[in-house]
């Protein structure tokens, strides 16, 4: 059981822009699909449990308040099925999640836990309603004009070792040179100081980083967001308990609905207004 990290991320990066122009969502649905939309009448409450700890999905705001992408789409997925009046969100500790959800404290989580086949054999998933890809950025300098991947040959790229991001960037580009940090602070130091032209790794993370004070505007994203379930999971989704179909069915009603009405693009731009793809 993992939850994609964003490391020690402060809200305030949210305000920053990129040089990259906003891009909406990949489309994760069928605008042509039906789900029904199942009888709520006997749920007498839906609550959603989350943390606090992993911005800009869940955090607490300036004003102390339970604020974030994921507590945004609660909100929408609740209007959508016309069950304000039974919808809670509340927060807990990463490791109560899965216990909370178990002993009833909850009826769903939304916080970035990562899907696997063990945790399917014991809870549902709604459908995937954000994908995290992973992402090339360059030091604009040391790398010079590089529009795709293969203006990198010949050019050190950096990568963390141990993960998937190291493991999917050597089976991606078998043919570009790999550098490889210990952990993603030397990386993106190295990056910032020229001594790699590249990284490889989370395009979140790097979309954040490279606005931020600590790249003082050295690098940027290249184009090209690459996604992989095999490395990087299926995606973002909502869980619940597995003898509970209906809500699970309900939740994937209302986020076709939000994808459809553009609503989901909408939150999407409210915490990434510069995008991630």
């Amino acid at each position: 059981m993992k939850i994609h990290r964003l490391l020690a991320l402060c809200v305030y990066l949210m305000a920053g822009s990129l040089a990259a122009q906003p891009r909406d969502l990949p489309n994760l649905f069928d605008a042509r699909e039906r789900i029904a939309k199942p009888d709520l009448t006997g749920l007498a409450r839906l609550r959603f449990l989350t943390t606090v700890d992993f911005p800009p999905f869940n955090f607490i705001d300036q004003s102390g308040k339970l604020s974030g992408f994921h507590v945004d789409l609660v909100r929408e997925i609740c209007r959508e099925l016309d069950i304000e009046a039974k919808c809670q969100i509340q927060a807990v500790t990463y490791a109560e999640l899965l216990p909370a959800l178990e002993e009833g404290q909850g009826e769903a989580v939304a916080a970035g836990i990562s899907v696997s086949p063990e945790l399917r054999q014991r809870f549902g998933f709604s459908r995937p309603f954000i994908r995290l890809p992973a992402r090339f950025a360059v030091n604009t300098k040391a790398a010079g004009a590089v529009s795709d991947p293969s203006g990198l040959k010949g050019k050190a790229v950096g990568v963390v070792s141990g993960t998937t991001h190291e493991v999917m960037f050597r089976a991606f580009f078998p043919k570009l040179e790999a550098r490889i940090f210990p952990d993603r602070d030397a990386m993106l130091a190295a990056l910032q100081k020229g001594e790699v032209a590249a990284v490889f790794s989370d395009g979140m993370q790097l979309s954040f980083w490279v606005s931020g004070s600590a790249a003082a505007g050295c690098c940027a994203l290249v184009d090209g967001a690459y996604f992989s379930q095999r490395f990087l999971g299926e995606g973002l989704t909502i869980m619940n308990r597995k003898a509970e179909p209906a809500l699970t069915q309900a939740i994937d009603h209302a986020l076709l609905a939000l994808s459809r009405s553009g609503r989901l693009d909408e939150i999407y731009l409210r915490y990434f207004p510069n995008g991630i793809y």
